[in-house]
């Protein structure tokens, strides 16, 4: 590597790119539904007011029931993303992935599940860039942790706490404001 770009990052304007961590411990009420996987969402961040140019984004997190509850399998297993949006249709795509995208958990062990990475990937509604442009210039948007349990993983009609740790690291550039 050159000297130019070592020279030019050390004299970069470093307030530009930032880079957050959000430490996560949720508790999420998933109420199971027969035949249909069942989604949850906890509300883990905001983001600061403006244009947000999202430029990554990684997950580190386990996932663990109650323990000992005969209403959730032992070896659950689902899916989770983070996004800008909640989900709510029982399925993890468009905005509900803008940030971590559909990651799958590995069948838990005695209602525990094992520490899992997801990351930011490609979405074909942004023409598979590995960015995500985000309008966040009214100040409301969220930064959302979804999860998606298998079908018939939780005993219909009852809800089950399964408990969500780790964290989040995301980078990203305000682009201005509206």
């Amino acid at each position: 590597m050159g000297k130019g770009f070592p020279r030019s990052l050390k004299h970069a304007d470093k307030s530009t790119v930032r880079v957050a961590r959000i430490d996560v411990s949720e508790t999420l009420s998933v109420t199971g539904s027969t035949g249909v996987a069942v989604d949850q969402t906890a509300v883990i961040g905001d983001f600061p007011e403006g244009n947000i140019l999202l430029l990554g984004a990684v997950a580190n997190l386990t996932f663990s029931g109650p323990g000992a509850n005969g209403d959730l399998s032992d070896t659950w297993a689902g899916d989770f993303s983070v996004g800008s949006t909640p989900a709510d249709d029982n399925t993890l795509t468009a905005a509900d992935i803008d940030m971590v995208g559909s990651t799958a958990l590995a069948a838990a062990t005695a209602e525990v599940g094992v520490a899992t990475r997801g990351a930011m990937g490609s979405d074909a509604t942004d023409g598979g860039l590995l960015v995500e442009l985000l309008d966040n210039t009214d100040g409301s948007l969220e930064i959302n942790l979804n999860l998606l349990v298998d079908a018939d993983d939780i005993t219909n009609a009852v809800a089950v706490d399964i408990t969500a740790t780790g964290q989040v690291y995301y980078a990203y550039c305000v682009l201005g404001d509206d």
